[in-house]
């Protein structure tokens, strides 16, 4: 990873300005995210006199009622002078407010540039909500160049930036493995994989001693769930997919699980706490993603399909509901001989979440939301 992208992101977290720079067309931009925005970040944005914009993905954009000409392309809306650090996180997140403030015609939307959008995707790959403030602006402009001088602001160019992206996941590195004893699995081994930047950093368990492992081997990529996996949480299913997932390695005799560190889809965990909380306002899963800015599923396995590959696993028994595991993996060059659902139950607080999956995301899971709801 580009080492400025990769501190760029740093920057980010930190609620910092950062400068992309655009060589192309001279339009490079200052950015900071949304997520984090003081007011004397947005005073020294100000002090530029250049015109501030909101930048947010195309999701964020449909769920405020702007209908832009390219459904896909990132969205640059205006600013007004009285817009305030809390105003603008409403303007980002708000589900009630948002289709009315889209229809305003102060906001003049129009496709980011690469500049932009650039500053946008470090926000995506931070895990940081993906919306970002920015004002256009010339690296060589005086204050600016001396921003740039005294270590005040980064630069980064977005070149750096998309190559940061594009490539992260691709490459994954063995960092350290050791025997971990599991109840009813005591021959297990954790073996630990950081990707490319170290940002982010997967597990993969190995159950049985391997030259007791059935063929094809049975294997589950399980996104990191916090709330399910560790406290039990009733919203999903994934704590349950998880232990079941265990049981079935156990009862075969061995197998692996790739624990993978995509909480809530790849959304990171604070915005999926955000999700939940526009979910108590009736919204499904999905859409609750799609208001804040993201698509129905952000998560990617080219680094689970990295880690099999290393471990010289090349036909598996996939445990799974979702056919875009069984493609990605597919695709990764890894044979899917078998595939074995693997299901939870279905509770009152859960359902609706099932149900998305299963009618907006196409998951096989008509078996599971067949099964009576418990009291739970």
């Amino acid at each position: 990873m580009p080492h400025k992208a990769e501190r760029g992101v740093f920057e980010l977290k930190q609620g910092r300005i950062l400068c992309v720079a655009d060589r192309h067309n001279g339009r490079g931009a200052l950015v900071a995210p949304v997520e984090g925005l003081g007011t004397e970040t947005l005073a020294q944005l100000r002090s530029l006199a250049g015109r501030l914009r909101l930048v947010v993905t195309a999701h964020r954009g449909r769920a405020m009622g702007i209908d832009a000409p390219d459904s896909t392309a990132d969205l640059s809306l205006n600013l007004d002078a009285v817009e305030t650090p809390d105003t603008i996180m409403g303007l980002a997140t708000d589900p009630g407010t948002a289709r009315s403030n889209g229809s305003r015609l102060g906001f003049d939307p129009r496709p980011a540039t690469p500049a932009e959008s650039a500053g946008l995707a470090l926000t995506r790959f931070g895990r940081l909500l993906p919306a970002v403030v920015v004002v256009e602006a010339n690296d060589n402009a005086p204050m600016v160049a001396r921003w740039i001088e005294d270590g005040t602001v980064l630069q980064v160019s977005k070149e750096e930036v998309f190559e940061a992206v594009e490539h992260s996941g691709i490459e994954i590195t063995r960092v350290a493995e050791a025997p971990v004893p599991l109840a009813g699995a005591e021959h297990s081994r954790f073996v630990f994989f950081r990707e490319r930047g170290g940002f982010l950093e997967h597990v993969a368990v190995l159950i049985g001693a391997r030259e007791g492992w059935p063929e094809p081997v049975p294997v589950r990529l399980h996104s990191a769930c916090l709330t399910g996996d560790l406290f039990g949480s009733l919203r999903c299913d994934c704590g349950e997919q998880l232990r079941g997932s265990l049981d079935h390695f156990k009862k075969r005799g061995g197998g692996v699980l790739v624990y993978l560190a995509q909480e809530g889809r790849g959304i990171g965990l604070g915005n999926k706490i955000r999700a939940y909380t526009l979910q108590e306002t009736g919204l499904d899963t999905v859409d609750a993603d799609g208001v804040l800015g993201f698509g129905a599923d952000e998560r990617m396995y080219d680094a689970a399909v990295a880690i099999l590959h290393h471990l010289e696993i090349t036909q598996v028994e996939l445990l799974t509901n979702n056919p875009a595991k069984v493609a990605a993996v597919e695709q990764g060059g890894i044979s899917v001989l078998e595939r074995t659902p693997i299901y939870g139950g279905i509770n009152r607080h859960n359902l609706r979440y099932v149900r998305a999956k299963l009618d907006r995301s196409g998951h096989w899971l008509m078996d599971m939301i067949s099964q009576p709801a418990s009291a739970d």
